[in-house]
């Protein structure tokens, strides 16, 4: 089952100063964007995603992980099984309206936090 990294997503406190440094300092284009919550930059062959940690968790950012890696798949439920198969911590399939993908959140055996993406059908 081939996996590509689509995209880094990286929790911070103040979204417009770091969209600033990334488009400023490497002319990095933006994708998406929510004003003061969350940025999609294209860097190549990856995206650099800026989202805005929630309150309460910016001392966790800090000491624990700011980062998620985000794998498109083109079969998510195949992949979210065979991942539960193997015991790795992993939630369930999600999606919002108007968005055209579905999610899938885990954790690796460090519990680093990464995240299944696949297109709807």
């Amino acid at each position: 089952m081939p996996t590509t990294l689509d995209s880094i997503v990286l929790f911070v406190k103040d979204v417009a100063a770091l969209q600033q440094f990334y488009t400023s300092n490497f002319s990095f284009t933006v994708v998406e964007e929510i004003a003061n919550e969350w940025v999609l930059l294209q860097a190549g062959g990856c995206n650099i995603g800026l989202h805005k940690i929630g309150a309460g968790y910016e001392d966790v950012a800090i000491t624990e992980t700011n980062v998620k890696l985000v794998f498109a798949v083109d079969d998510i439920v195949a992949l979210q099984a065979q991942l539960k198969a193997q015991q790795v911590t992993i939630g369930e399939i999600k999606t919002y309206p108007n968005y055209p993908f579905l999610l899938c959140d885990g954790k690796d055996a460090e519990g680093n936090v990464f995240q299944l993406k696949q297109a709807k059908p």
